[in-house]
């Protein structure tokens, strides 16, 4: 079983609040998704209390059942209330999916300098259904995948609207590009994916999300890790290649193929096709002018995979 708690222990000081600076405005959870957390720890706690807690809010009740009945999370059932999703999911799922609903419903709504919203948030749910898939051929928690996908990112939006300028300076890189992670680490000694830890972690996340997070920059390196590899963690940091808005990976669609040629199971066309057909299902008219990953595969030069020297990953 994997040790999620070492994992993230080895790569966070214990001693260390946050790496962000404190004047940076961060966003505030919900209130019930605080209490749910407390009252989650009472080994005597029902399922009824529990899911009392969440309809509390009625915002976070309503987007916690779009997004648990939307086909991008893979039920075939309907799902009518919380406390039906932790008689079905359990209250570890449950606690994961609340994390990943409560963070979208504290994030800033209006665009920043560099983020469109919108587009922001569809690029995130692509990612999340991606890591699905991934984790279905790795054998992994895909529920977990899901989580994490969602959630790997949620805190660029606050960093490039509060560091605007910094992030401006990646946006317009002359020559090869660096991947975000790499730009971060030389401009702030820390990335995006630590700042999220950090704060997670003072959330009381669970472990493994947090991990999922933490991780999601080590790319396909990830896949070779003992520990964690065959995890939803090595789900998420394959998700985490896909091009985005701010082309945190330039080399990431080059990095997929590499692992088609290595991976035979892992199909990238044809996942990416399954995966623009449920995004379309789920997000409906929000996502009509979203460029699908699917599309941008295909206008690909580097998808003619025998350009590509077949290196083993």
């Amino acid at each position: 079983m994997t040790n999620w708690k070492e994992i993230c222990e080895t790569r966070m000081d214990r001693t260390r609040k946050s790496v962000l600076p404190t004047n940076l405005k961060l966003p505030m959870l919900p209130k019930a998704v605080i209490e749910f957390g407390k009252k989650a720890k009472d080994p005597d706690a029902t399922a009824k209390e529990l899911g009392a807690i969440v309809e509390s809010d009625a915002g976070l009740t309503c987007e916690l059942l779009r997004q648990i009945n939307s086909p991008a999370y893979g039920l075939r059932r309907q799902v009518q209330s919380a406390q039906h999703v932790i008689s079905l999911l359990g209250l570890k799922k449950m606690g994961m999916l609340l994390a990943a609903v409560a963070v979208k419903s504290a994030m800033p709504s209006k665009d920043s300098r560099l983020i469109n919203m919108q587009t922001f948030w569809n690029t995130n749910l692509e990612r999340a259904i991606f890591a699905r898939e991934v984790a279905t051929l790795l054998k992994a928690d895909k529920d977990l995948a899901y989580a994490g996908a969602m959630l790997q990112d949620f805190i660029l939006p606050i960093l490039t609207s509060q560091e605007a300028d910094v992030y401006l300076d990646f946006s317009v890189q002359d020559g090869p590009r660096k991947p975000l992670s790499k730009f971060e680490h030389d401009r702030f000694g820390w990335d995006h994916a630590e700042a999220a830890a950090y704060l997670m972690r003072d959330w009381d996340f669970p472990e493994e999300l947090i991990a999922c997070v933490l991780l999601h920059h080590q790319g396909l390196a990830t896949l070779a890790n003992k520990s964690y590899g065959r995890t939803a963690a090595g789900a998420v940091a394959i998700a985490a290649l896909m091009p985005d808005f701010f082309q945190q990976q330039p080399d990431g669609i080059t990095e997929l193929v590499r692992l088609e040629i290595a991976w035979p199971e892992f199909n990238l066309l044809e996942i990416a096709e399954r995966v623009e057909s449920v995004f379309h299902e789920s997000a409906g008219a929000d996502g009509r002018q979203h460029i699908t990953f699917f599309r941008r595969v295909q206008k690909s030069p580097v998808c003619g995979i025998d350009r590509l020297e077949k290196t083993p990953v």
